[in-house]
């Protein structure tokens, strides 16, 4: 890795259906062994079932949910003089966003319903109504952070 200067973010294209940059991030992410066909077929799957469902805008369901699982707060380990301390520091947007993609594909996918499609909608749709397993895990994430409050001057 060069020590010259910082990587540069690649721009990603927005996606084919809806023309939503973050809709293609999240497709990127869903993505595995490079299917990326596959991957869409999933998320367009389980945007037509939040639509089914009776949400008006399945996209705008999709960006609610990731705002309510997207976290402000998180505990990063610091080490001060030969003890470790879980430092709670501010979550860079993009990391909040990346952090929210992560938590919702995993909690889809230890689901238990038959598809990845109902999977995804399911949790997604918990999501946008601020229950299921990923918007848990931000609750959790900002319960460690307030604990840990105390140590907030270790920060750097």
């Amino acid at each position: 890795m060069s020590r010259r200067h910082r990587a540069e973010k690649r721009t990603i294209l927005p996606d084919a259906k809806f023309g939503d940059v973050v809709l293609s991030k999240f497709i990127n992410i869903v993505m595995r062994d490079g299917k990326k066909s596959t991957a869409e077929g999933i998320v367009y799957g389980a945007l037509d079932m939040l639509q089914s469902r009776g949400s008006a805008d399945p996209v705008q369901t999709f960006h609610e949910a990731i705002d309510n699982v997207k976290p402000q707060l998180e505990v990063r380990s610091r080490r001060v003089g030969g003890a470790t301390y879980q430092v709670p520091m501010d979550v860079r947007p993009d990391r909040a966003q990346a952090l929210a993609f992560r938590w919702l594909i995993q909690n889809a996918r230890s689901r238990s319903e038959n598809t990845m499609t109902q999977r995804l909608s399911g949790e997604l749709l918990d999501a946008a109504n601020n229950r299921g397993g990923a918007v848990k895990k931000r609750e959790d994430t900002h319960r460690m952070a307030e604990a840990n409050r105390a140590f907030s001057h270790y920060r750097w």
